[in-house]
């Protein structure tokens, strides 16, 4: 049984036997782990990855997808190249409308950050969370048990990657996201820890296994579903093509184009789990048929760079937003408002309560932000806030780093 101290001036660790946590490096992990698959470029939908020479990971955006499938362990016991190391990973803006659970945006100027150390007084083989601090009540409600933390979790799912055994780490969570917000805050835990970990021991794994460690995390707080932490490590865009195998494809939006979210968060709190409750589990044929079309229009948009084509997709579900627009105070207002004051498509982020509309000018996305605000305000009695930031096309990705 792992045993959990909690102390607000001692880092918690966990394993079987102590307060540390040991990865298990001959257990099975629970969610097939990758084998990237390399293929010949003319060969359709299934290429490799390569990495960039800068500090974050870059898929193939000439690639049209990839594919994760099965592999082992690395066995070798990996030094660390770095004392330690500071990572980022943006917010992002999953489903956009009718891409539940397989479309996500990654937003710029926003997100978590993980710092990671070798630590001497952490046990050979173990995690420690020592800090956590950031925006809202993160610190009073995050755990810094790494079973039960985001971060802690994505990280232990690299270090069993890894086959980490000879240095111990600890980590401080510095959190840009409120929780809760429809923004990925779990998501960008999980990746700058996933980031942070497989730079400290030299970048070994690609960033489809960094994707399956974040879906670790993910898993136990919200879901498998890849929409929010495959964005945040990859950057852009991004469709889920399959999650059994995990295969992705990056969606590049043209880069002469302009493309501005307008992220108005209430203060309310809608956690996942409770927002996927209420969602149906039988849908209509007729409903099917439209959000199907509704996502490949989206989808066209985004490599066309139509934004008109793409708000009107992003605000045309007819299977996820009805359930759950209900559920967040003045949302319906606010969408209108947001419509009415020139945006392009409004819908919610994620599982809410934030919601997204966007443009192509960044004044007025600051005005049309001003009417959503206050339509939350007035519709539904909540105090919000507005930001208009842009697409973030890097992803997660290495801030600074001390070399050994």
């Amino acid at each position: 049984m792992a045993i959990c101290f909690q102390s607000p001036s001692k880092p918690t660790c966990i394993s079987p036997s102590s307060n540390h946590y040991r990865p298990n490096l001959h257990a099975r992990p629970s969610h097939p782990q990758p084998l990237l698959t390399s293929v010949p470029a003319s060969t359709p939908l299934k290429t490799h990855l390569h990495f960039s020479s800068s500090n974050h990971y870059r898929p193939n955006l000439h690639a049209r997808s990839f594919r994760c499938n099965f592999s082992k362990t690395l066995t070798a016991d990996p030094q660390p190249v770095f004392t330690s190391v500071k990572s980022f990973a943006p917010a992002t803006v999953a489903n956009l409308g009718p891409g539940f659970d397989f479309l996500g945006a990654a937003v710029d100027g926003i997100g978590d950050f993980v710092s990671l150390r070798v630590d001497p007084d952490v046990r050979p083989g173990e995690i420690s969370i020592v800090d956590i601090d950031g925006v809202g009540n993160s610190a009073k409600k995050l755990s810094k048990n790494p079973l039960w933390n985001c971060a802690g979790i994505a990280a232990i799912s690299v270090m069993k990657m890894l086959g980490v055994r000879s240095v111990g780490l600890s980590l401080s969570l510095e959190k840009g996201l409120p929780l809760g917000s429809g923004l990925g805050s779990s998501a960008a835990s999980a990746a700058a820890a996933a980031v942070a970990v497989n730079e400290i021991f030299g970048r070994k794994l690609g960033v489809d296994d960094l994707v399956l460690a974040g879906l670790d995390s993910e898993a136990k707080v919200s879901g498998y579903h890849a929409d929010n932490v495959a964005p945040a490590l990859m950057g852009g865009f991004v469709l889920i093509r399959s999650y059994d195998p995990l295969e992705l494809i990056p969606l590049t939006f043209p880069s002469d184009k302009e493309l501005f979210f307008v992220l108005v968060n209430p203060e309310f709190e809608a956690p996942t789990k409770k927002m996927r409750a209420a969602l149906p589990s039988e849908i209509g044929m007729s409903d099917h048929v439209w959000n199907c079309s509704q996502a490949a229009a989206l989808v066209a948009s985004i490599l066309q760079g139509d934004l008109r084509g793409l708000g009107k997709a992003l605000s045309s579900d007819r299977i996820v937003e009805p359930r759950r627009a209900p559920l967040i105070p003045g949302m319906e207002g606010v969408k209108k408002a947001a419509l009415e004051a020139g945006a392009f498509g409004c819908t919610i982020s994620g599982a809410g309560p934030t919601a997204v509309a966007i443009t192509d000018d960044e004044e007025k996305g600051r005005d049309i932000g001003e009417r959503m605000v206050e339509a939350f305000l007035e519709e539904g009695k909540l105090k919000a806030v507005a930001m208009v930031k842009q697409l973030d096309r890097v992803g997660a990705r290495l801030m600074s780093s001390n070399l050994r």
